[in-house]
């Protein structure tokens, strides 16, 4: 394919927010004109990037689509690609960003025009992160994404949301910081800040523990890993429905992503090393935030601790640097997308009805919602990981992978799986089940056409690839089969060169 998908696909939605921008006339055109033209221009980049779907060769481990440009100097260019790893990332960024828009219709009645803008900035920014080959592309576009967010949870967001704002920004850019540092140290010892090349320079050794932790305090914020998730919960709670959406699906992947894309390949030595650490965070994050979801009485709060559980399945199977364990984790990010982002549109629904996400404030909705009860308890079997729903093969993978590396760790993760099942089910029982007690839920009514069309395609890929993961396990496949030999051939080649010099391997 010659003409320049990747680069269409990354800036069409600027394209749609430099139109929106331009929008003139009163106040109710202006509101209905950008919510369609945003709606539109993330449905048509989302057809033009299942033109990448269509020309992806599976079998082939390198990255497709490149394209390569001057931009900064010699050294520094604007190189783009996708391989079996981060396509299925771009595709989930753009095929939800429609969604998001349209559950933004009705709930965002003020500035519209700056909000749309916002979240089109924000998937420019964030289809870029997955595109780039470019190390220095990748944290433009990676930092990049802070802005538009901080921007939605800040102004559209509720009560406290400077507070929540600030302390996102904060955390994030902090751990950024150490990672830019890591990045000039790459350059000034590779000379290059092409990732296919530093995928394959070989880090010395003494260098690698502390490349990989710089890399570490930025992805573990993004991620987030405990303990540096507390950013997290308040975020969720104090942004838009659309806005949480996004961060749940999106934005927290690119720290699993940058660990996948970085860490383990560039670091393998340092990766092996730490691994038993990462672990160790893997199951606190897992067991405890597990224990503190059951302990909430704001939904969406719920929500965003059984997320930093959700991805500490993701980290553990990074890390057990094995073929199932980094499918298990590709496909349990992909699974989390669209089931994290499809829960806090249903807290949205019911939100937009009673402005209250307080769980002692519903009971009985099955009474008055029969449509938003089932599509409800879709959402939360898949989030508890039953079988038949995406959520079970991601979590199944990374587990098997860690029970033939640690089984401590397995048993101990797999807790996570039944706290899980508790805190879901107690949620879910305590909102929608029992009689209709409260009077002010008498007139509460089910789901709208408009919200129907947001849940059937969420519905339809939960249960596709719970039934059907070879969509994404078969395109990941060869790139992560690639990066595991790749990987464990650099640590035998390690290992023997330790043991002639007469050292330790």
């Amino acid at each position: 394919m010659t003409w320049p998908i990747l680069s269409i696909v990354i800036f069409l939605p600027l394209v749609g927010a430099a139109f929106i921008f331009a929008l003139r006339g009163d106040d109710a055109a202006i509101r209905n004109n950008a919510r369609w033209a945003a709606l539109w221009t993330t449905l048509l980049t989302l057809f033009i990037s299942l033109f990448l779907v269509a020309g992806f060769d599976r079998g082939i481990p390198d990255f497709q689509f490149v394209e390569n440009h001057y931009w900064l100097g010699g050294t520094i260019r604007y190189r783009l690609g996708v391989d079996g790893i981060s396509l299925p990332f771009v595709i989930l960024t753009t095929a939800l960003m429609p969604v998001s828009i349209l559950a933004s219709f009705q709930a965002i009645e003020h500035r519209v025009k700056e909000y749309m803008i916002a979240f089109l900035v924000l998937e420019t920014l964030m289809v870029g992160t997955f595109a780039a080959l470019d190390i220095v592309l990748f944290y433009v576009f990676f930092e990049g994404g802070l802005i538009p967010m901080f921007l939605i949870i800040g102004i559209w967001g509720g009560k406290r949301r400077v507070y929540a704002s600030f302390k996102f920004f904060l955390y994030t850019l902090l751990g950024s910081v150490l990672m830019l540092l890591a990045i000039l140290a790459m350059y000034l010892h590779a000379g290059t800040t092409d990732i296919t090349v530093l995928l394959t320079h070989g880090f010395p050794r003494s260098w690698q523990p502390w490349l990989f932790l710089a890399f570490l305090a930025s992805f573990a914020v993004k991620l987030p890993m405990w303990p540096v998730h507390t950013w997290l919960p308040d975020a969720h709670v104090e942004a838009p429905t659309a806005g949480s959406v996004i961060l749940a699906a999106i934005l927290l992947k690119m720290g699993g992503y940058g660990f996948i894309r970085f860490s383990i390949p560039m670091f393998p030595a340092a990766s092996e090393f730490f691994a038993p650490m990462m672990f160790a965070l893997s199951v606190m994050a897992i067991v405890y935030t597990s224990l503190v979801a059951l302990m909430q009485e704001d939904m969406k709060k719920l929500i965003a601790y059984s997320s930093v559980a959700h991805m500490g399945f993701v980290t553990m199977g990074i890390f057990t640097l094995t073929r199932e364990g980094l499918q298990g984790a590709v496909f349990q990010m992909v699974s989390h997308g669209i089931v994290s982002g499809a829960l806090f549109l249903c807290v949205g629904v019911v939100y937009d009805r009673m402005h209250t996400r307080e769980i002692d404030a519903y009971g009985g909705l099955v009474n008055r919602m029969p449509l938003y009860a089932a599509v409800f308890m879709m959402f939360t079997l898949a989030n508890v990981g039953l079988p038949g729903t995406s959520g079970f093969v991601g979590e199944f993978l990374t587990l098997l992978a860690a029970f033939r590396t640690n089984t401590t760790v397995a048993l101990l993760a797999t807790l996570g799986v039944i706290l899980s099942a508790a805190y879901a089910l107690w949620l879910y029982r305590r909102a929608i089940f029992g009689a209709l007690e409260k009077k002010n839920l008498a007139g509460i009514l089910d789901l709208s056409p408009r919200e129907i069309i947001i849940f059937a395609p969420l519905v339809a890929l939960t249960v596709l690839f719970g039934v059907w993961p070879g969509p994404v396990l078969d395109t990941s496949a060869a790139s992560v089969s690639a990066l595991v030999e790749r990987t464990h051939a650099t640590l035998a080649a390690g290992q023997k060169a330790a043991l002639l010099m007469g050292g330790n391997p």
